[in-house]
C-alpha cells in the first residue's frame, strides 16, 4: 500500500480542513457577535437598515449612494463569479462540454475564484466589524450564520487544494459547500435587498 493511499484512509487527513473551517467560523462569529454587542440598538429609523451612517463609522462609498448599495453589488458580482466557478468546475470534471482548451478553463476557474473572494472582503469587513452577528429575524440570522461559515469553508477548500492525500471527492464537496454558502449569503442579502428596494446604485 502506498503512502498516498494510507493517507487517504487516515481520518485525520479529512479532519484537518474541517477543524480549520470550524475554528475560523467560530472566530468570525465571536468577533461579529462582539461588534453586535457594541452596536446594539443603533439602527437607521428611516430605512430599517444597518449602515455606516447610523454608526458614524467611515466606509467606502465610491460611486454608490451608500454602503448598503456598495455591498449588495459587490456580493452580486461575487455571486456571478461563483456561477462561473461552478460552470468551469463542471467543464474541468467533464460534466459539461464547452469549447476552448482545458488550460483556459483551469485558469478561468482559478482567477474567477480569486476575484470573487476579493469582492467579498469589503462586504465582510462591513458586516463583521460595523454590523456584527445579528439575530433580529430568520433571514438575518441565516445570513449571519452563512457569513461566519464562509471564510472557514474557503480556507478549508484551500487546504484541500494545496495539500496531498485527499480522496478525489473531497475537492468537489468543498467547492460545492463554498458555493452553497455564497449562494445563501447572496440570497439573504443582495437578492432580498433588490426585491425590497429595487435595483439601483
Amino acid at each position: 500500500m502506498s503512502d498516498i493511499t494510507a493517507k487517504r484512509q487516515n481520518p485525520f487527513v479529512l479532519a484537518a480542513p474541517l477543524v480549520l473551517a470550524a475554528l475560523v467560523a467560530v472566530t468570525v462569529g465571536v468577533i461579529a457577535r462582539h461588534t453586535a454587542d457594541i452596536q446594539a440598538g443603533i439602527v437607521c429609523t428611516q430605512t430599517g437598515l444597518y449602515t455606516s451612517t447610523c454608526t458614524q463609522t467611515p466606509f467606502f462609498h465610491l460611486f454608490f449612494s451608500d454602503p448598503i448599495h456598495f455591498k449588495v453589488w459587490l456580493a452580486s458580482g461575487a455571486m456571478g463569479l461563483g456561477l462561473l466557478q461552478l460552470l468551469s468546475a463542471a467543464r474541468i470534471y467533464g460534466r459539461v462540454r464547452l469549447p476552448l482548451a482545458d488550460r483556459f478553463w483551469q485558469g478561468a476557474h482559478r482567477w474567477t475564484g480569486r476575484v470573487a473572494i476579493l469582492l467579498t472582503l469589503p462586504v465582510a469587513y462591513h458586516c463583521i466589524f460595523l454590523l456584527g452577528f445579528q439575530t433580529m429575524d430568520a433571514r438575518v440570522l441565516l445570513h449571519s450564520l452563512f457569513g461566519s461559515a464562509f471564510y472557514g469553508a474557503f480556507l478549508g477548500k484551500v487546504w484541500i487544494v494545496r495539500a496531498r492525500g485527499f480522496p478525489g471527492w473531497a475537492l468537489p464537496i468543498a467547492g460545492g459547500l463554498l458555493f452553497a454558502l455564497l449562494l445563501g449569503l447572496w440570497w439573504t442579502s443582495a437578492l432580498w435587498f433588490f426585491t425590497q428596494h429595487g435595483i439601483s446604485l
